[in-house]
């Protein structure tokens, strides 16, 4: 009797391990010579300019939009970068007489329950909210080049260059990273010679009040031919863009690029957003891009990107797996070059990362809530939290992938110098509560001799792929409602040897020791 009640208690605790895979995976005790070094604001934002004045606080400071950036300053040392422009940039005009904005937006649909302004019309005080942003905080401004008004463009640059003049945007520490020309202005037919005249005037206005030389923004490409055959950076180098007065400026260039689209509102599947041979292939289709922009001594960024065009796709963009193909996302985009992953956000936009004022519609189908939705974040959130505790604050971090023997987990390794210092695990695997949640036991093997013996872990927990909600890092959450983080840290120690488990539709961060 007492040896059956042995075999049942084995039985109970040793099979849910023995059907569970095992894979092996190999740490690297150094940083591999491939290994780039990774920016701490590689998860950064970009901002629709219509309702910039919504974010920012146009009287007094957004303070829950300041404390969500806070929190990731805070966790990577170096302040979020922000882009604001996109489709309402080719709308805007100035007009000095304007306090700050007025705005015209088209009717509310079920596609689109919060669509961009038609018509924005901006004055000086509109840029100079930019004070209010995190001390340290680079900003990248677009001007209007879509409606082929060379003076709403003057204008609108010479606004931006004597705001980051004053003395309220210089004590604050905020600065002006470049200027953009348009956005996706490759959507425009015969181009190439206006965009050099308008690049020559912004420059030439922006560089005289700035008494130096401002960056510019360079393609904005909506999508790209990968080759010198097309609407491309290869294509505008061979066209001599760089040697042109404007053109010279150019410091980065930019690619914008989402994984699917929800405009005609077929809805996506939020297992094809996770999987991780998807977000593979949706990126490395622009590796000779990369390597072009590189080859000129240029950065490459993705200056606008996230999940499904058109603000998300409901039930996919807004849910707690859309955090770890973000996640994911980003962190492979780094592999490939991207200095940096500039995450689309709007006002009741489905894919954002923070919803920073009240809503009164639903952001799923443009209908009336019963009860206003305060601010708040959204699961995607967590992946800009993860990214940045991931690479740290050293500012030195190098990263590098590092194969695991399952198509649906992710590995990375981080490097402080050459020692190794933290890795990261991520299962995309889409946990729906339809069936037993599985996991996968992870064999820790390092590279060589002299390697880490133990290991703190951190878990990224979510009740489901496709819950809005009810995320924790650690066992800490930012579903508050000032954006700050509350509850009690939440870790374990394990020794490398030991290995760990990782489950579906979960994240795992181990920093050694």
């Amino acid at each position: 009797m007492f040896i059956s009640s042995l075999l049942i208690i084995w039985l109970c605790v040793a099979r849910p391990r023995a059907l569970a895979q095992t894979v092996s995976v190999t740490l690297p005790l150094s940083a591999p010579s491939a290994a780039p070094t990774i920016s701490r604001s590689l998860v950064s934002f970009s901002i629709e300019q219509d309702r910039w004045t919504d974010w920012i606080g146009a009287s007094t400071k957004n303070i829950f939009f300041n404390n969500v950036l806070q929190n990731l300053k805070q966790l990577s040392g170096e302040a979020t970068r922000i882009r604001i422009g996109a489709d309402s940039e080719d709308h805007t005009n100035f007009n000095p007489s304007v306090q700050s904005v007025q705005q015209v937006f088209p009717a509310v649909s079920t596609i689109v329950p919060y669509p961009e302004a038609t018509n924005v019309t901006v004055g000086n005080a509109y840029y100079q909210l930019a004070s209010q942003l995190p001390s340290g905080t680079p900003v990248i401004w677009g001007v209007n080049f879509g409606q082929a008004n060379i003076t709403a463009a003057f204008l609108e640059a010479r606004a931006i260059a004597t705001a980051f003049t004053s003395s309220s945007i210089k004590n604050a520490g905020v600065t002006l990273e470049a200027i953009e020309i348009g956005n996706e202005a490759d959507l425009y037919k015969n181009n190439a010679s206006r965009w050099n005249t308008f690049a020559a005037n912004v420059t030439a206005t922006a560089n005289a009040i700035l008494k130096a030389n401002v960056p510019l923004i360079g393609g904005a490409f909506a999508e790209s031919s990968h080759s010198t055959g097309g609407f491309s950076p290869q294509g505008i180098f061979q066209n001599g863009v760089l040697s042109s007065i404007g053109g010279s400026q150019i410091k980065t260039i930019s690619q914008h690029h989402y994984s699917g689209s929800f405009c005609s509102g077929d809805n996506g599947v939020l297992q094809d957003l996770m999987t991780k041979a998807t977000i593979r292939s949706n990126l490395s289709s622009f590796s000779a891009d990369i390597s072009a922009v590189h080859a000129k001594g240029l950065q490459y960024i993705l200056g606008e990107t996230n999940s499904y065009s058109c603000h998300g796709a409901p039930g996919v963009s807004n849910t707690a797996g859309a955090a770890l193909w973000g996640l994911d996302y980003a962190l492979f985009a780094a592999q490939l070059g991207i200095t940096r992953v500039y995450f689309h956000e709007g006002i009741g936009y489905k894919y954002n990362f923070i919803q920073p004022i009240t809503l009164t519609r639903s952001i799923l189908d443009g209908s009336t809530l019963s009860t206003p939705l305060p601010p708040h974040i959204q699961p995607l959130y967590y992946a800009a939290v993860i990214a940045a505790e991931a690479i740290g604050p050293s500012g030195t971090t190098s990263a590098s992938q590092l194969t695991v023997g399952n198509a649906q987990i992710s590995g990375y390794a981080f490097f402080e110098g050459s020692r190794l210092a933290r890795a990261l695990f991520v299962n995309l695997n889409a946990f729906t509560g339809a069936s037993p949640r599985k996991s996968v036991h992870l064999s820790l093997v390092p590279s060589g001799s002299g390697g880490p013996t133990m290991a703190t872990v951190k878990r990224l927990t979510i009740p489901t792929a496709n819950a809005t909600s009810g995320v924790t890092w650690g066992g800490q959450t930012y579903e508050t409602s000032d954006g700050k983080v509350q509850g009690t840290l939440s870790t374990s120690t394990v020794s490398v040897n030991s290995g760990i488990d990782i489950h579906d539709t979960e994240a795992v961060l181990l920093t050694f020791h």
